[in-house]
């Protein structure tokens, strides 16, 4: 006991009992929250880990010129770390990417690679950093959604671009919004998430993953829904249908007054 009560009071004590403490509080906090740990920061499956590997080679093949070896982006193109799955998938999906030109434009096109090969590249960049993962098939079902909502989602949020049926129009500095007539309700959801081009991040704090559901709902059934008005006239908008009415008013003037003058010109000969 006179050796203990020696050490004990030995200048270093205290700082060896404050190592000892934190040491074991470290111990019981690995050995409470090491399950959920290992958990996550398990390596990828290797079917995963071959997805990542597939994807890669296809990025290398079609993506590096203009977004880099890495992925970390050059003067033609952003750097692609921290992007998503998400954005990836809507991207190539859409056959806005890759480009078949640094100076093409970045509309809808057909899309250059299969479904299989979109997501090996959504992998591989979802590898590199965080970002929105490409939602399942339950969260783009819009069984169940609320149309209604969805409209008045899609009017306060989205007309002012899209238009109020999703028929697309021009923006400014050139720029133009697209038609939503061919998108899939997964591109519409991730578009949500992802704000490609000129669109704001409706991330699920901004409108909820529900409320996102509602807003799919709304556009793919105005698709299907028939015009009380009769021509459609591509339903973007008022001065689509007033330049119509101008033009055929202006026809008619034009008609009538070929009609007058052909009327007085055979009365004055007569």
């Amino acid at each position: 006991m006179s050796w203990i009560t020696a050490r004990r009071r030995h200048p270093a004590a205290g700082y060896a009992i404050l190592l000892l403490g934190l040491l074991l509080v470290g111990a019981v906090y690995a050995a409470v929250v090491g399950g959920g740990t290992a958990a996550s920061a398990a390596p990828p499956t290797a079917a995963n880990q071959a997805q990542v590997t597939a994807g890669r080679t296809v990025f290398l093949q079609d993506c590096t010129t203009c977004h880099g070896f890495a992925a970390q982006g050059t003067g033609a193109a952003p750097s692609l770390i921290g992007v998503g799955s998400a954005a990836v998938d809507f991207q190539v999906s859409t056959g806005r990417m890759p480009l078949k030109e640094s100076d093409a434009e970045a509309g809808r096109k057909p899309p250059q690679l299969n479904t299989a090969q979109t997501h090996a590249v959504a992998a591989y960049i979802a590898s590199l950093g965080g970002g929105p993962a490409i939602p399942s098939a339950a969260e783009v079902n819009t069984s169940g959604a609320n149309v209604g909502v969805g409209q008045k989602l899609f009017v306060t949020n989205c007309a002012q671009c899209h238009n109020f049926v999703g028929a697309g129009g021009a923006l400014t500095y050139g720029k133009y919004a697209p038609p939503l007539t061919k998108s899939t309700s997964t591109q519409m959801y991730e578009a949500m998430l992802t704000g490609p081009e000129a669109m704001p991040v409706f991330n699920d704090t901004t409108i909820t993953p529900d409320q996102k559901r509602d807003v799919i709902a709304y556009v793919t059934t105005t698709r299907v829904q028939a015009n009380p008005g009769g021509f459609s006239l591509g339903r973007i908008g008022p001065v689509t249908e007033g330049l119509v009415a101008f033009l055929g008013l202006l026809l008619f003037m034009v008609l009538a007054a070929l009609w007058i003058t052909a009327k007085h010109g055979k009365t004055s000969h007569e």
